[in-house]
């Protein structure tokens, strides 16, 4: 979900920025370059740091710009189908549920919700599942799984597709209940082999 990766580039520092530092001038034009943009191989950029192994600027003809060779880490987020993700939900809609997932939000559409019928109270702010009466509404965290990933060419048109169908996945609340029915069931074994035996 998270990664650090080492990035080696080119960078041209406009006469704009004569005077300053080399290594806070870099920093600045690779933030803006980097930061809050989608790469289709490393996801989501969240954050630059650690500049460094700057070369000696270059000056071509006919350019005022100083040109320098240098390296530096960022920080991704980026996701692959069939990952497991957590997350909170941010929103409620008619067609489904949005998961916040870091930089992102996830949509889990209402058929993959679960496998219940489930009714939308619209002034409550909840889902209600029919058969077990359980419920979903905004902030609630819940297990996922990324079923499909539509990368653009920015943040705001990528479209993730989650699903919470599968077994162990949904509100912990769920998750849990089964523990807890089989841990139930397993005490009423022993006591009834103690009142046996």
């Amino acid at each position: 979900m998270y990664y650090i990766y080492t990035i080696k580039d080119r960078i041209s520092i406009p006469p704009v920025h004569l005077g300053e530092a080399v290594e806070g001038a870099a920093e600045s034009i690779l933030r803006s370059k980097y930061e809050r943009t989608l790469d289709k191989d490393l996801g989501i950029i969240l954050a630059l740091f650690n500049v460094r192994d700057i070369s000696e600027g270059m000056i071509l003809p006919g350019d005022p710009s100083t040109h320098y060779g240098l390296t530096f880490d960022i920080l991704a987020f980026n996701l692959e189908v069939g990952e497991i993700v957590t997350g909170e939900i941010s929103e409620l809609a008619d067609f489904g549920c949005f998961v916040r997932l870091g930089p992102i939000d996830g949509l889990v559409h209402l058929s993959q919700i679960t496998n219940d019928f489930i009714n939308y109270d619209r002034k409550a702010g909840l889902f209600i599942l029919k058969n077990t009466k359980r419920n979903i509404k905004k902030g609630d965290v819940v297990y996922a799984k990324v079923s499909t990933i539509s990368l653009k060419n920015n943040i705001k048109d990528t479209k993730i597709a989650l699903t919470m169908r599968p077994e162990g996945l949904g509100k912990y609340e769920w998750i849990k209940e089964p523990m807890q029915s089989e841990k139930k069931v397993e005490k009423k074994r022993l006591k009834d082999r103690r009142r046996r035996g």
